[in-house]
Order: structure tokens, then sequence, then C-alpha cells
């Protein structure tokens, strides 16, 4: 039961991240249509005139969400590649890094690709950002380690191709969160790399010539 006095004076930051959590645990769960602003002012322990006082309609508080997850994904995964070392393993930090985010923020993940997948919209565009700001960093990663110069087109397309694989099978172990986390982000390194490892070499696939 709500009592007088519950929310203590908090700065706004703090009050706002507060927010943000119970959001993502409560949209995780319940799902955007389903969740209700009664419940995330519950689960943050505000009243609900603070709660749209603070972040807005359910719908602006959803895309806030979106956004901070996203950013706090980009940046352990950014956090979590080395640069200085030789091609494999900066995509082997890479893809740890990220699996190692989805395996401690599993509500975000949900919140990030099948809720935000699910409502299309202004969502989806939030999703389409954090999917180009995850294209760019591979790309980036993949041009400066081949050895045969790519163009910024085939670079891309390449990590558009890897960052749609990395998301499926992100999301396929959210039904089997028994796999560790480093199993997982192996299994689609052995994936890629396979392919990759010759691009970087400068060694490319043709097809058979039809007469």
């Amino acid at each position: 039961m709500r009592t007088e006095g519950r929310a203590k004076r908090l700065p706004r930051a703090v009050r706002e991240r507060q927010i943000m959590d119970a959001a993502v645990d409560v949209f995780s769960r319940l799902g955007f249509h389903s969740a209700s602003m009664d419940e995330i002012s519950e689960v943050a322990g505000i009243s609900k005139p603070m709660l749209y006082a603070y972040l807005g309609s359910k719908e602006e508080l959803f895309a806030t969400c979106i956004r901070r997850e996203a950013t706090r994904m980009m940046e352990a995964i950014a956090t979590g590649v080395e640069p200085d070392q030789e091609p494999d393993v900066q995509l082997w930090s890479g893809l740890r890094a990220f699996f190692g985010f989805v395996g401690e923020n599993r509500a975000s993940w949900m919140v990030l690709h099948r809720q935000a997948s699910n409502q299309g919209g202004p969502f989806a565009v939030e999703l389409m950002d954090m999917r180009a700001r995850a294209v760019s960093l591979v790309a980036a990663l993949l041009t400066q380690s081949t050895k045969a110069p790519a163009t910024k087109l085939e670079a891309e397309s390449l990590a558009a191709a890897l960052v749609g694989a990395g998301e499926s099978l992100a999301d396929w172990w959210l039904d089997h969160p028994e796999e560790p986390a480093g199993v997982v982000a192996a299994r689609l390194m052995n994936l890629v790399w396979m392919g990759f490892g010759d691009l970087v070499d400068g060694n490319v696939w043709h097809p058979p010539s039809r007469r």
C-alpha cells in the first residue's frame, strides 16, 4: 500500500535511472501493451503523477528505455573490443562483450530486440538506429583488419550480416539460458570466422562460371 512520503527526494538523474530500471523490468516481463504506468510506478516506488512528470507518456518512456539500453550495450561492446590485437581476437572480444552484456542484462535485450521489434512505428526507428551503430562499429573493425582493401559498401554489408546473426543467436539464447555466454559467443565466432578469416587474408570466393 502506498504511503505519503514514500518517494524520497533524489537528484533528477538518480530518479530517472530508478524509473527506467523499473520500466525495463516491467516492459521485459509484460510487453509494451500489457505494461501499465501503474505497475511501473509501483516498481519504481514513486507516484504515477511523478512518473509522468519525469519521463512523459508510456510511449516516451519506452523510447527512452530503448535508447538507454542501446547505448549501454554499444558502450559495453566498444569497451570490450581489443583494438591492438589480431583481427580474430578483436572480433572474438567484441562478440564476447556482446553476449556478456545480453547474459547479464536479459531484460534489456528483451526490450531492445523482442519488444521494440514487435511494436514497429517510432520504436522501430530507435531499433534501426541501434543496428546502424552496431553495423558501423563492426564495419570499421573489418575495414581496419582486412589486407585486401574493402569498399565502404562491402564492409557495411558484411557487418550487417554479422550483426543480424548476432541478434538472432542472442534471441535464441533467451530461450536457452542454460547455455554459458562464452559457449554461445564461440559458436558464432566459429561460424563467421571461417569466412571472415579468408576475407581478412584477401581470399575471396567466386561463383563458378556458367556457359
